[in-house]
């Protein structure tokens, strides 16, 4: 599955890589998306995600890995970009 095309809002996503070893492993639900932010819902409040230099696991179809640098781009211009 090819989550470039795709809304990430509303899915289940871990932090599985980052520049800040603090956010590795971070688990919720994105609620926000920025061009270069994401926002995770998480049971202790929201964290913002940067990103460049981070890499995410989405449970979708049994999970898919995704580099944050495939996702640097506003969420409307990513989704027409990737058709």
């Amino acid at each position: 599955m090819n989550l470039r095309k795709h809304e990430l809002i509303g899915l289940s996503v871990v932090v599985s890589g980052a520049t800040d070893p603090s956010l590795v492993g971070l688990l919720g639900v994105v609620t926000d998306e920025t061009r270069n932010t994401i926002t995770v819902e998480t049971p202790k409040g929201e964290k913002r995600v940067a990103k460049h230099g981070a890499s995410f696991t989405f449970d979708v179809q049994g999970g898919v890995r995704v580099a944050g640098d495939d996702l640097l781009f506003r969420p409307e211009d990513r989704i027409k970009k990737a058709r």
